[in-house]
C-alpha cells in the first residue's frame, strides 16, 4: 500500500494524538528533525515560534517541509498566526495553495467563538475548491488559550465538520487570566478549564490533546503531566522538544494487560452479538455495552499504532 493509501485508509479510523510536536516553522533543521520524530502529529508553527520579522519568509519554509520531507504516517499540520492578525490570510491561502495536498491540518490559535472556526472553515472551502482539492480533507484543530475561549468551549467544539481536536494552550490561557502556575500544580489551578475543554471535546466527538511541559529538559516533569492528563481523560499532549515525546507516547499507550482486556472484550461483545443477539453482558465482573466498547477500541487502535498489535 502506498503511503498515500494508506494515509486514506487510516483516516477512516480513530484519529490518534498522543503527542504533538510543535516545532519554528522557519527552521527547516527543526522540521526535518519533527517529521523523523515518533510523533503522531508534527505541527510547524508560524505563530508564537516566529518573530514578527521571520513570520512571512516562514511560509516558504513550511511549504518546503510539508512537500519535501516523508511524514511516514504522522498527522501533518502547521499554525497559522491567528484570524486577528494581518498575517492569517496569507497563511492560510499561501501555504494551502501551493501544499495543500501535503496538509492534513490547520492549528488555529487564539480560538475565541465558533465564528473563528467557521471563518476558517470557509476560507479553506474556497482555496480548496479554487485549487481542485478535495473539499472537507483538511481537518482544524483549535487551540483554547483563552477565558472567551474555555466558556466558548461547546460552541467551538461543535462549529464545523472540519474541527477534528481541541487543545489546551496554558501559557496562554495563564497569562490571559493573570495566573502564574505552568507546573507542577497546574491540574490544580486550571482544573475547570482542562476539565471543559476536554467535556466539550467528548461532547463534539472529536480529540482532547493537553497543553506543554516547559521545563522542557525535565523529561520526568514531562511525564508527571501526561500521566496526570492521561488519567484525566486526554488523548496526548503537546511536546515542544523531541525527548518529549518518547515520554508522552508512553503515557498515552496502554499496557500490554490493557490491550489484552481490551482485545479479549471487543471478541468477545461481537460474539455475543452475532451468536446470542445481545448488546451488553459482563465480562470479569463489569457490564461492557457499545459505550464501553468504544473505550476499548480507541485503546486498540492506539495499541496499532504504537506497533504493539498487528
Amino acid at each position: 500500500m502506498t503511503t498515500d493509501a494508506a494515509r486514506e485508509a487510516s483516516a477512516s479510523h480513530t484519529l490518534i494524538r498522543r503527542s504533538e510536536l510543535t516545532c519554528p516553522g522557519h527552521s527547516l533543521k527543526m522540521m526535518s528533525r519533527a517529521a523523523q520524530s515518533a510523533a503522531d502529529q508534527v505541527m510547524f508553527d508560524l505563530e508564537d515560534a516566529c518573530a514578527v520579522s521571520q513570520k512571512e519568509g516562514a511560509r516558504k519554509a513550511v511549504i518546503e517541509a510539508l512537500t519535501t520531507l516523508d511524514f511516514g504516517q504522522k498527522i501533518r499540520a502547521f499554525r497559522p498566526n491567528g484570524a486577528n492578525t494581518r498575517f492569517f490570510y496569507r497563511d492560510i491561502i499561501e501555504v494551502v495553495e501551493t501544499a495543500g495536498r501535503f496538509v492534513d491540518c490547520v492549528v488555529l490559535p487564539k480560538v475565541n467563538g465558533p465564528e473563528d472556526i467557521i471563518f476558517a472553515d470557509r476560507l479553506l472551502t474556497q482555496i480548496e475548491l479554487n485549487m481542485g482539492y478535495p473539499v472537507g480533507r483538511i481537518m482544524l484543530e483549535a487551540l483554547i488559550e483563552t477565558a472567551e475561549a474555555v466558556l466558548h468551549a461547546e460552541e467551538i467544539a461543535k462549529a464545523s465538520p472540519r474541527l477534528s481536536g481541541l487543545a489546551f494552550g496554558l501559557v496562554d490561557f495563564a497569562g490571559d487570566i493573570g495566573a502564574k502556575e505552568t507546573g507542577a500544580e497546574q491540574f490544580f489551578y486550571y482544573n475547570f478549564a482542562k476539565a471543559k475543554t476536554l467535556t466539550a471535546a467528548r461532547a463534539a466527538g472529536i480529540t482532547a490533546v493537553d497543553g506543554v511541559t516547559l521545563a522542557i529538559r525535565d523529561l520526568e516533569a514531562c511525564r508527571r503531566d501526561a500521566e496526570m492528563a492521561s488519567r484525566m481523560g486526554f488523548d496526548g499532549k503537546w511536546a515542544v522538544y523531541p525527548p518529549q515525546v518518547e515520554v508522552i507516547n508512553e503515557a498515552f499507550t496502554p499496557s500490554a494487560q490493557e490491550i489484552a482486556r481490551a482485545q479479549r472484550i471487543v471478541d468477545a461483545y461481537a460474539s455475543a452479538d452475532v451468536e446470542q443477539g445481545i448488546g451488553a453482558l459482563v465480562i470479569d465482573d463489569e457490564m461492557v455495552d457499545a459505550a464501553s466498547l468504544k473505550v476499548e477500541e480507541k485503546r486498540l487502535a492506539i495499541a496499532r499504532r504504537a506497533g504493539l498489535l498487528s
